[in-house]
């Protein structure tokens, strides 16, 4: 018989700070790796255009939950005309509040936490999925290229909501926010990020209002948040994050002034009353894009023209870093989530910099059921594969292991 070899063996991250007990809002956290919000479209159809959780759903978040761990859900939809993804959860109806409540009931069983991460995708709905409806945004500018479903966006293009429909999304966001109460979750996250509509708003090159709503940074900064503000009411600050991604490309984003534009953001996030003051915020690092790899996506943000036409030089702005969002909303005593690329080895160097209070991942948690284990006891991680990232049934989803055996 031949003898027990142990498993490959990496540092042991248990006694560092990434395994440090803390506090957000009234939960008391064991570790500071959160679960990313990732889009699995894996619900249950009840009728058109009400998906809910489905069995699988309930046993993957089960699996991923972690004593004092941190679970943010896939984007989910405040109401019925918010959704631009087949096969994506919503939060409207009352059989999708009982299908998150196994979710969370299955979450808290092992002693985690969960919140739910809530959008309205704006012009990223195709009509398919809108019962034919027109897409709304901050304009009416198209997203390029085809939409899921084999649709061109610039076919059906976005018509500029009115006022009106800005307060009516508003007061769907807030009450989407007590029906995740409801389904027993412990608090949300406002999707405020990655081109879709509260993130159209925020970029200049789609928001081309010229109401209170557009137009100065403080005008497109107004709705977000105006819906910050009335989830915080609704259900209380401190069980709300907002998700905000300043140097996203995704959906067609591209500010002319990241910097300066999300700080202003973060300054008047940190400076709103106790009782609207989110308890955390939640970037994605500059570094990270969906199409270009990390040397390529910092190279687009730091190069830009001057000059006209075959003069036009390519010069180089000033670095791009979360860093300085963080300091500001600090003065404001409100958390700082960072996701993007990190792993064992650059998790803890973050954390041990201040520079972020918890360590968002995504890709790793796909794969790794118990990845808060496995980092702490230095095991191997599993490796994901991203042919079954989106859709689909339990491959890729549910069957991957966890660690058996003693470290």
């Amino acid at each position: 018989m031949p003898a027990a070899t142990s498993p490959p063996q990496f540092t042991p991250l248990k006694d560092t700070v990434l395994f440090k007990p803390w506090k957000l809002g009234s939960l008391s956290l064991e570790h500071r790796i959160v679960q990313a919000p990732l889009t699995r479209m894996r619900c249950s159809q009840d009728a058109e255009g009400i998906n809910v959780p489905s069995d699988m759903m309930v046993e993957y978040y089960g699996q991923r939950a972690s004593k004092g761990g941190l679970q943010l859900t896939e984007a989910t939809d405040i109401s019925r005309w918010a959704s631009g993804y087949p096969g994506v959860p919503g939060l409207f109806a009352d059989s999708q509040i009982a299908g998150w409540k196994k979710v969370t009931d299955a979450v808290h069983a092992k002693g985690g936490f969960i919140y739910c991460q809530m959008w309205h995708t704006g012009r990223a709905s195709p009509k398919g999925l809108l019962n034919g409806q027109q897409p709304i945004s901050a304009s009416d500018i198209p997203i390029s290229g085809k939409a899921l479903d084999g649709t061109e966006y610039g076919d059906a293009p976005p018509r500029p909501m009115t006022v009106e429909e800005i307060h009516g999304v508003t007061a769907d966001f807030a009450k989407a926010a007590k029906h995740a109460l409801e389904a027993g979750f412990d608090g949300v996250e406002v999707h405020g990020a990655n081109g879709y509509l509260l993130d159209q708003f925020l970029h200049d090159n789609v928001n081309k209002r010229t109401d209170a709503y557009g137009g100065s940074v403080e005008g497109r900064c107004r709705f977000p948040l105006e819906v910050i503000k009335a989830v915080c009411g609704a259900i209380g600050a401190d069980k709300v994050g907002v998700r905000l991604s300043p140097y996203n490309y995704f959906q067609d984003t591209k500010d002319s002034d990241p910097n300066a534009h999300w700080a202003y953001m973060c300054e008047q996030i940190a400076a709103l009353a106790e009782n609207e003051r989110p308890s955390y915020v939640h970037s994605v690092e500059p570094r990270f894009d969906e199409v270009l790899d990390e040397q390529a996506k910092l190279d687009a943000l730091s190069a830009y023209k001057t000059g006209a036409g075959a003069e036009a030089e390519t010069t180089r702005k000033t670095a791009h870093s979360l860093i300085p969002l963080r300091r500001i909303l600090q003065k404001g005593g409100v958390k700082f989530f960072t996701a993007g690329a990190f792993n064992r080895d650059n998790a803890v160097p973050k954390l041990e910099a201040d520079d972020a209070d918890a360590i968002v991942m995504g890709r790793w948690f796909i794969a790794n059921p118990d990845l808060p284990r496995r980092l702490a006891e230095g095991l191997p991680l599993n490796a994901y594969d991203r042919t079954t990232f989106y859709g689909g049934n339990e491959k890729g989803y549910t069957d991957y292991p966890s660690f058996t055996g003693s470290s």
